[in-house]
């Protein structure tokens, strides 16, 4: 089973500690939504564990391997979804994925696959600088699933999505997340409800609460999560 082992991570910018001390453990089959202001740490903590960043202390362990000794072993389990994923704006969205499949050393047969999956068919032969924002968003997070992968790691997956696309990608999100981990930033506490396992609330670079829906309501003697979410961070 995947499972991913973050031991007393920290990242620090000069006299800023983005994320202090965290020690944390997941496992496949969880959805986990990642919640917190905005400068909490969540976006640093996704891109040390996506490898994009390097902590300043700690270690992050995927399956048994470090991702600081083995990063393309680890690197290849994961797809990343980045906040202002890059895009080339020049490219057509099919051809992009094509690039983006050739970069990932994965077989160009994933494209049409992502394609289907994020609902991109209409659009696949359009320049990306044609595109809405949902329709960009759509394509990050295509890029994200060109390797198969048994991690996800989604910051702010909906940002720009209609009501539609946005219930089509939290379902489809909700289907992955029997076999993956799959672990979301974001603010939006109502598709937290929907969607979430587990529920991390994120507080000036520390964890402030983990657990379930109902456990973080007990925990903190409230009846909502925006209630407790504002108890934990302000």
């Amino acid at each position: 089973m995947t499972a991913i082992d973050i031991e007393r991570l920290s990242k620090v910018y000069g006299n800023k500690i983005a994320v202090n001390d965290l020690t944390i453990k997941f496992e496949a089959g969880q959805i986990v939504a990642l919640l917190g202001e905005n400068g909490a740490g969540k976006s640093t903590l996704l891109n040390m564990m996506a490898g994009f960043l390097a902590p300043t202390t700690g270690k992050i362990m995927v399956n048994g391997d470090d991702l600081a000794l083995k990063p393309e072993k680890v690197k290849s389990q994961i797809g990343f979804l980045p906040e202002g994923s890059p895009l080339y704006d020049d490219m057509k969205v099919g051809v992009f994925l094509s690039y983006m499949a050739d970069l990932k050393s994965v077989n160009r047969n994933n494209v049409a696959e992502v394609i289907k999956l994020a609902n991109l068919d209409e659009v696949k032969d359009c320049k990306i600088e044609t595109l809405s924002k949902g329709y960009r968003r759509r394509t990050g997070f295509a890029v994200s699933l060109l390797n198969n992968p048994q991690i996800l790691l989604l910051d702010e997956p909906t940002d720009g999505l209609d009501p539609n696309q946005k219930t089509h990608l939290l379902n489809l999100i909700r289907n992955m997340g029997k076999e993956k981990i799959i672990i979301i930033s974001t603010h939006l506490l109502d598709e937290v409800q929907m969607i979430a396992d587990r529920i991390m609330i994120m507080h000036k670079g520390e964890i402030k609460a983990d657990g379930s829906f109902a456990a973080i309501m007990e925990q903190n003697k409230t009846t909502s999560l925006d209630e407790a979410f504002v108890k934990l961070t302000r």
